[in-house]
């Protein structure tokens, strides 16, 4: 046999390999050894990137095009950016461009309907989408490329002929709704929003938000109006990615577009800044353990200053991850906070603002606010190291090179700078830049565009749970009253223009509390009266359920049990096992196959918000002050005719439609919370006599 003879073959090849790897070990050894610091290791400089460039065209009308084959995958992918966002909508028309940009898709065209859109596309998996932002609304394609040809005239009747449909733009108003409804659950989201109004003016259209009343004025004509006034080809940069030829789409671009006429150029971006004065503003949110504090004022200047390559290296030694000076002293050597960040902001087209924000726990909120003002005045005071400056440098420009790193990239960047009239190699230029940044540029812009005399600090949080009242810092403490106005105007109007016209059999009127009262009362009637409601002490509900997942359909049980007014016990039977869910004012947890555990704070402030919009619960509370009922305008359920029903259950927000002659509850829209946030859509039916209390049997939910 030859075996022993292999073996012996095979093992002397593995002691030659593994001898020869032992050398080159030994070898490698001594330079390794010779390092002391990682700072002494040296490293070539890095290479200059090289990118493509995309195929610019201009058409006569204006229309600019960028073209960029790239034959990895057979798609192909088309984007265009046009002129006219958020800010160019007047202040009573807040909300528009986000209700546009909803039911523009949704809404068809002028030949199909947006549901037939959606079977023409999902039958050859492309996708068309339009959304909208600060300066521009855009229309998106994605295709395989051998059906670019079928969904190319769709991606341009969607640009050109958008019929805005009422039924969709009532979905969309909705959504908006919704969103206003919960816009104050989350801390973050308060100071975001509240930090811009400090920072460029509550008036502002970089700091403006949609209101009920501004939601309800919006109509059809508005969207059409909008539409007419900025989609037209000089103020529209189109671009297309993909498997495709370059020639044979120029061609086929141009034979599209080349004869569309030129329309209004979109107006300048406007530059107005005003700042709050300098001093301490508070949000007072009980229901949150942490205090979540912003500094801001305004300055920042545009990305086309000569300054934008200091101050970002600037912004990168205040706050560049964890070797910034912001991580390193309040988060590693004090345990004050897992993230803090901020800087000077620079923009495209418009001022920026310097801001930092942090969140820490509650106990410890005026230390940071003061540990963070600290630092903000060093950074103006104190000098750079060159060692803070060459790593600032090189995180910036090892990070660059990935920025652009495919083609789709490449040729946004060359969109973005066509749209802001930036030069071509803006971000060719920048590395350099960079690297000839100085010590002495960094502590410059510093001074200049950073000013700790001049700061608006936002604190929101449970001031009970500080260490010390805020006023105790020595400043004036000026409250911010986030309370959401109540609509005061129409939710809406029919399609082809006028007042919005009552349904028979009720004469509440849109905007109208004393009707909003009026048609609270019929829908407590059409349940069975005051009497029967309030004789409800808790309500067990067990419901079979079928919920539509991307995976298939997943059956449940789940059994719910509701001890009015603030207690409820949740028992969802799902196919991985038992969850149940208990929420009360004194314990909140979740049991599960891995164990119990307590509901996050937030999370069970959610759930008690919940509890609150409850049908019932609300019914129960008719004649409690804080529950307010207004009237709105008309909407179409399922195919009747119902009317809008805006409550504020005691802080909590929630839609009914109803249907005016009978006060039956059609509908209810809230905001749906766990792993699938957004809006809930609950359809109710089949409606039956329990003792003399009328109650739902069947419910249909959308997310």
């Amino acid at each position: 046999m030859n075996t022993p003879k292999t073996m012996t073959t095979l093992r002397t090849k593995l002691t030659h390999a593994v001898a020869a790897s032992a050398a080159l070990l030994l070898l490698a050894a001594p330079s390794f050894a010779q390092v002391k610091d990682y700072r002494d290791i040296k490293t070539n400089p890095l290479r200059k990137a090289q990118f493509p460039a995309p195929k610019r065209i201009q058409l006569a009308n204006g229309m600019v095009i960028f073209l960029m084959e790239d034959r990895e995958l057979p798609l192909i992918r088309g984007f265009a950016r046009i002129r006219g966002g958020s800010r160019d909508v007047p202040a009573e028309k807040a909300g528009l461009t986000g209700i546009l940009s909803q039911s523009w898709r949704t809404g068809g065209t002028e030949t199909r309907t947006g549901d037939q859109l959606d079977e023409l596309l999902e039958s050859r998996a492309a996708r068309i989408e339009t959304g909208s932002g600060t300066d521009s609304t855009t229309v998106s394609m994605d295709v395989l490329k051998q059906d670019f040809d079928f969904a190319f005239p769709i991606f341009v009747d969607v640009l050109r002929n958008p019929a805005f449909r009422q039924e969709k733009i009532d979905l969309a108003k909705t959504a908006v709704r919704t969103g206003i409804s919960r816009r104050n659950d989350d801390p973050g989201t308060i100071v975001q929003r509240e930090a811009a109004r400090l920072g460029y003016g509550k008036d502002s259209p970089y700091a403006r938000q949609a209101e009920y009343a501004t939601v309800n004025s919006i109509t059809r004509d508005d969207l059409i109006g909008f539409h007419r006034a900025y989609v037209h080809p000089n103020n529209i940069i189109l671009g297309f990615v993909g498997d495709f030829d370059s020639t044979r789409m120029e061609q086929q671009l141009r034979q599209t577009f080349g004869s569309w006429a030129r329309g209004p150029q979109a107006p300048k971006a406007p530059q107005d800044v005003r700042s709050a004065q300098p001093g301490i503003y508070f949000v007072s949110k009980e229901d949150v353990t942490q205090g979540n504090i912003a500094i801001v004022h305004g300055g920042g200047p545009l990305r086309s200053s000569p300054d934008y390559p200091a101050l970002q290296v600037m912004n990168e030694i205040l706050s560049g991850g964890f070797s910034g000076r912001l991580m390193q002293k309040l988060r590693s050597e004090r345990g004050l906070t897992y993230g803090v960040g901020g800087g000077v902001g620079t923009e495209w087209d418009y001022p920026g603002l310097f801001r930092v924000q942090m969140a820490t726990k509650s106990g410890t909120t005026l230390e940071s606010l003061t540990a963070l003002r600290e630092q903000i005045g060093l950074l103006t005071t104190g000098e750079i190291t060159q060692e803070e400056l060459n790593l600032a440098k090189e995180s910036i420009l090892n990070a660059y090179v990935f920025q652009a790193d495919s083609r789709a990239d490449v040729i946004n960047q060359a969109m973005l700078l066509e749209f802001y009239g930036y030069p071509a190699d803006f971000y060719t230029r920048y590395p350099s830049l960079v690297e000839k940044v100085t010590k002495a540029d960094v502590e410059r812009v510093a001074r200049r565009y950073v000013n700790p005399n001049n700061l608006a600090v936002l604190v929101v949080g449970n001031e009970k749970d500080f260490e010390k009242p805020l006023s105790s810092l020595g400043t004036t403490v000026t409250p911010i009253d986030i309370t959401i106005p109540e609509p005061n105007a129409p939710a809406t109007t029919p399609a082809t223009g006028g007042s919005a016209m009552a349904a028979p059999g009720t004469s509440a009127t849109a905007g109208d509390p004393v009707a909003g009262k009026a048609l609270a009362q019929k829908v407590l009637q059409f349940m069975g009266g005051k009497a029967a409601v309030d004789a409800v002490q808790s309500l067990r509900v067990t419901t079979a359920l079928n919920m539509k997942t991307p995976q298939g359909d997943m059956q449940m049980e789940r059994v719910r049990v509701t001890r009015y007014p603030d207690s409820q016990r949740d028992v969802m039977r799902l196919p991985m096992g038992e969850m149940t869910t208990v929420v009360s004012p004194d314990a909140s947890f979740v049991i599960t196959p891995m164990g119990t555990q307590d509901l996050p704070s937030s999370q069970r402030a959610g759930q008690m918000q919940d509890l609150k919009t409850d049908p019932l619960g609300i019914l129960k509370n008719i004649d409690n002050p804080k529950y307010t009922f207004t009237a709105g305008g008309m909407e179409t359920v399922n195919g009747a005719q119902a009317q809008v029903l805006d409550i504020n259950a005691d802080g909590a927000s929630v839609r009914w439609l109803v249907d005016p002659a009978t006060g039956r509850l059609l509908r209810k829209v809230s905001q749906a919370r766990g792993p699938q946030p957004g809006e809930q859509i609950t359809d109710y039916g089949d409606w039956k006599n329990f003792g003399g209390l009328m109650y739902p049997t069947t419910a249909k939910v959308t997310v």
